[in-house]
């Protein structure tokens, strides 16, 4: 399987929905496909939804996420 690209599939741009990442071409967040995807829905029943997204979009939203978190700073709070 190829890897995909996320920069391929995600822009931001802050005239659709206030600058969060969406999948090129349509006013999809990308928060909407990993929701779904912890809801436990399959790429397929995703695109059944929104029959716009391609397979790749779906591993992008993933990989996208993947690389925020690792980006991310996580600070313990004390108990």
């Amino acid at each position: 399987m190829e890897r995909t690209d996320w920069q391929d599939h995600i822009e931001i741009l802050p005239y659709i929905h206030h600058g969060d990442p969406c999948i090129k071409g349509t006013r999809i967040p990308v928060s909407t496909i990993l929701a779904n995807l912890a809801e436990g829905a399959s790429a397929d029943q995703i695109i059944g939804e929104y029959p716009q997204l391609h397979p790749d979009d779906i591993l992008a939203a993933l990989g996208y996420a993947a690389e925020v978190l690792r980006h991310e700073i996580v600070v313990s709070l004390p108990s």
